[in-house]
C-alpha cells in the first residue's frame, strides 16, 4: 500500500476513536462514553512531516460475549493483518487489563511494528500509571490524551518512523484508473470488456472480486493501468469479514489511481451506498467518472436525460464528474470510457497561466462582489496555481475568515468555466497577505 496503513486497535472504550479524530482534526469515528460504539471499521488519511498515511479505526475486542464481538474481532484481525503500523491503544485511568492482555496476544503473532499509546494520561501526576503496561511486553508505553491532544506529536513522530519508505509511482508513464463500486454492477464485466480479454473471473454473484488487480495496456499509443477492485458496502451493513477485507484493498487502489471511475448498476437504480462509495474518490482528491453500467437492463421507458438529472441530484459533490452510459454485455458505449478517464486526468494535471488566473479572479469579483461575512469583506489581491493532481489554487486575501462557502463554490464554478476541469475536484486555500 503505497500511503501506508495504520490500524488503531484495543478493548472496547479505551479511546481509540478519540484518538482517530484527534490525528484526522475532525469527528469521523462516533465517540460516546460507553463500551462498543465502534462496531466497523473507519478509515481516514492523516498528513505528519510531509507524509501522508491511511488510519483504520477497529472496533473493542473483548473477552466477553458481547454483541458483534465475533465479526469485531475477525475484523481487527484483517487490521492487523494489513496494517503497516499498529498502534495498540489502553487506557491508562483504568489500569491494563484481562482485555489488554488478549489483544496483546493477537499483536505477538502478527510480526508487525506496534506503538503502545496508553491513553488518558491527562496530566504529568498520571506518568505513573504507564509503567505498569510495560508488563505486556510490546515496548516502551507512550504517554497520550486523545481528548486533551497531550503527547499526538511525539506519537505521530513514531508512527511515520515505522512506516516504510514512500514507493514511487509505480506506473509513471500510465494513466492509472480502478472501477470502483458496490458489489455486482458489473465491474469485473467492465474490465474484461475495456481489456477485450477475460482477465479477471466474472459470475452473476456479488462479491467474486475479492483483491485488486492490476492491467496495464496500451491503446492508441496511450499506456493505460487498469485496476478491478472488489466490491465496497456500506459500513455497518455487513459484518462478514472478508468483505471487510475487500473494503481495504479496494480503498487501496483508489489511491494508487488517478482517475476513480464509479460503476452505478442502471436494474437497481442508484442507491445510498453508490454516494458512499464515491465518496471514497473524492475524499481522496481523485479524478472521477460515473459509468452507469447495464443500460440495456435499464427500467422501460427510463430516460438517460432523467437518469443523469437523478445522478446530477443526488451527487452535488461531484457534479464535476462526466457521466457515460454504457453495457458491457452488449459494448454499448465502451468507446466512450477511456476518453473520459483521459480527460478527468489531464484536467487534474492542467496549469493555469497566472495571468490569466489573476484576470479570472478579478473579473468574477467584479461581476460578483463578495458578500459581508464575519463582520467583513473578502477582498482577494493575488491567486496563485500551487499544485496539479489534484489543482490547487492558493487566494491571498485581506483575511481569509471573511471568505463565505457559497462565494468559494462561486468562484471554483468561473474557474471550471473557463479553464475546463471536467472530472477532477480541486481546492481553493484562502492565505492572508501581508
Amino acid at each position: 500500500m503505497p500511503l501506508g496503513l495504520v490500524a488503531f486497535v484495543g478493548a472496547p472504550n479505551v479511546g481509540k476513536s478519540t484518538l482517530f479524530n484527534r490525528i484526522l482534526g475532525k469527528r469521523v469515528s462516533i465517540v460516546e462514553d460507553f463500551p462498543g460504539v465502534t462496531r466497523d471499521r473507519l478509515y481516514g488519511t492523516a498528513e505528519w512531516l510531509t507524509r501522508r498515511f491511511s488510519l483504520v479505526d477497529t472496533g473493542g475486542v473483548e473477552i466477553a460475549n458481547a454483541p458483534f464481538q465475533t465479526e469485531i474481532r475477525a475484523q481487527a484481525q484483517l487490521a492487523i493483518d494489513e496494517a503497516d503500523v499498529i498502534v495498540f491503544v489502553v487506557d491508562g485511568k483504568m489500569g491494563l487489563s484481562s482485555d489488554d492482555r488478549l489483544v496483546a496476544k493477537m499483536l505477538y503473532k502478527s510480526n508487525k511494528p506496534v506503538i503502545l499509546a496508553v491513553n488518558k494520561i491527562d496530566n504529568i501526576d498520571k506518568l505513573a500509571d504507564v509503567h505498569e503496561f510495560y508488563a505486556l511486553g510490546l515496548g516502551d508505553p507512550m504517554a497520550v490524551s486523545g481528548s486533551h491532544g497531550i503527547g499526538i506529536g511525539d506519537l505521530l513522530d513514531r508512527i511515520v518512523a515505522l512506516l516504510p519508505k514512500a514507493e514511487e509511482e509505480e506506473y509513471p508513464d500510465a494513466i492509472t484508473f480502478s472501477f470502483i463500486g458496490r458489489p455486482n454492477v458489473g465491474k469485473s464485466s467492465l474490465t474484461n470488456a475495456v481489456l477485450g480479454q477475460n482477465r479477471v473471473i466474472v459470475k452473476d454473484l456479488a462479491g467474486t472480486t475479492r483483491d485488486s488487480i492490476d492491467t496495464p495496456f496500451t491503446v492508441d499509443e496511450k499506456n493505460y493501468v487498469c485496476i478491478d477492485t472488489a466490491g465496497l458496502v456500506k459500513k455497518g451493513r455487513i459484518y462478514e469479514a472478508i468483505d471487510k477485507y475487500a473494503a481495504i484493498r479496494a480503498l487501496a487502489a483508489i489511491d494508487r489511481s488517478n482517475v476513480g471511475v464509479l460503476v452505478i448498476d442502471a436494474s437497481t437504480g442508484i442507491l445510498d451506498q453508490d454516494r458512499h462509495v464515491c465518496g471514497y474518490a473524492f475524499e481522496a482528491k481523485k479524478g472521477i467518472v460515473i459509468v452507469v453500467n447495464k443500460w440495456d437492463l435499464a427500467p422501460k421507458g427510463m430516460q438517460q436525460q432523467d437518469f443523469e438529472a437523478e445522478i446530477r441530484r443526488r451527487f452535488k459533490f461531484v457534479d464535476f464528474a462526466r457521466v457515460v452510459f454504457v453495457s458491457a454485455k452488449t459494448g454499448r458505449g465502451l468507446d466512450q470510457i477511456l476518453p473520459a478517464i483521459e480527460e478527468a486526468y489531464e484536467s487534474a494535471n492542467r496549469r493555469v497561466p497566472t495571468s490569466i488566473l489573476n484576470q479570472i479572479v478579478a473579473d468574477a469579483q467584479t461581476m460578483n462582489p463578495t458578500p459581508e461575512f464575519n463582520h467583513g469583506r473578502l477582498k482577494i489581491m493575488f491567486a496563485s496555481q500551487v499544485g496539479s493532481n489534484p489543482p490547487t489554487f492558493v487566494f491571498f486575501c485581506n483575511d481569509p475568515q471573511f471568505a463565505h462557502f457559497s462565494y468559494t463554490r462561486y468562484l471554483e464554478n468561473r474557474l471550471r468555466e473557463s479553464f475546463n476541469f471536467t472530472g477532477t475536484p480541486f481546492s481553493i486555500i484562502y492565505r492572508q497577505r501581508k
